[in-house]
């Protein structure tokens, strides 16, 4: 893992079980994603994530989480930022097969900042 130097702050949405597989990490990683999904999308809006966990994620009752991460800036420029569907917020899109490189590259630990149920 490195450590020095910019960094952005992101948000992501995550469900109980994502959580579970993120606690096992240390709080370091992001779990593999399905190969059949392209893309991993964190946040670069906490409003935007809320509203995700609130909205995207309601496959029913129960606890859905907002995490908050920091990766390094440097590295993140590799990736294109775009917006999802009529969205004003944007994302990256980080290719799932680059998984292992960007949990490499996150400073810190992945933090709950809200708990929506």
């Amino acid at each position: 893992m490195s450590g020095g130097g910019e960094t952005t702050v992101l948000w992501r949405p995550a469900g109980p079980r994502e959580l579970d597989l993120i606690r096992e990490s240390g709080w370091r990683r992001w779990p593999p994603i399905s190969l059949d999904r392209l893309y991993f999308f964190p946040i670069l809006s906490e409003d935007f994530a809320i509203g995700g966990a609130r909205d995207w994620n309601s496959s029913g009752p129960g606890v859905r989480y907002v995490t908050r991460f920091r990766v390094e800036t440097g590295f993140l420029r590799r990736y294109s930022t775009r917006v999802f569907g009529g969205s004003a917020a944007p994302m990256l899109w980080v290719p799932t097969k680059d998984m292992d490189e960007f949990n490499a590259h996150i400073v810190g630990l992945i933090e709950v900042v809200h708990e929506i149920r």
